[in-house]
């Protein structure tokens, strides 16, 4: 049986499931709302303050998406109610970033400015620009926005300028040798 499948998802005060024909999930939550269709082989059964995720046989198809059901069920309660976050750091002389609520502009280095602007997300940074925080319900588009960011100018390795995930390690490499 899979560790993380035969898990209870709890859901906590405050946040409403919804589970239609189908496996259509709808969570609705303090901080907003997230529908998802999820897959019809697996059974869900909700008893109190719990969902269970069930599989019906042991095949190999079924035992990959019992972990996954419940893995996706999981984040969209916790979406709702505590809601996910990337932190990014861009370092390198002249570039910044600039959000305000759902709307991102970013220098680096280009001729022009990028901009991000993606509903249900919201991008702070502090008062430098070098500090970004990407804040939003739904943890795959938080990740993927923040991987989005990222790809604009991913780290170099001589200097180590660019757009890093906080804590990212990037490893330097040693630099061309002079003439002696």
């Amino acid at each position: 049986m899979s560790r993380v499948g035969r898990r209870p998802v709890i859901i906590p005060k405050g946040v409403a499931v919804t589970i239609a024909p189908d496996n259509m999930v709808t969570v609705k939550g303090p901080k907003g709302t997230l529908s998802r269709q999820l897959s019809q082989e697996m059974n869900l059964v909700q008893e109190g303050g719990q969902i269970l995720v069930q599989r019906p046989t042991d095949q190999r198809h079924h035992r990959a998406l019992h972990g996954l059901t419940r893995v996706l069920l999981n984040n969209m309660v916790l979406g709702v109610s505590e809601g996910f976050q990337k932190e990014l750091e861009i370092i390198g002389v002249g570039y910044r970033a600039d959000g305000k609520g759902s709307k991102l502009t970013l220098q680096l280095g280009y001729s022009h400015p990028i901009e991000f602007n993606v509903d249900g997300l919201t991008f702070e940074t502090d008062r430098s620009g070098h500090q970004l925080l990407i804040k939003g319900i739904d943890k795959e588009v938080v990740g993927q926005v923040a991987a989005d960011v990222r790809r604009c100018r991913p780290p170099e390795p001589y200097k180590g300028k660019g757009v890093r995930y906080k804590g990212e390690y990037v490893r330097q490499k040693v630099g061309k040798a002079g003439k002696r």
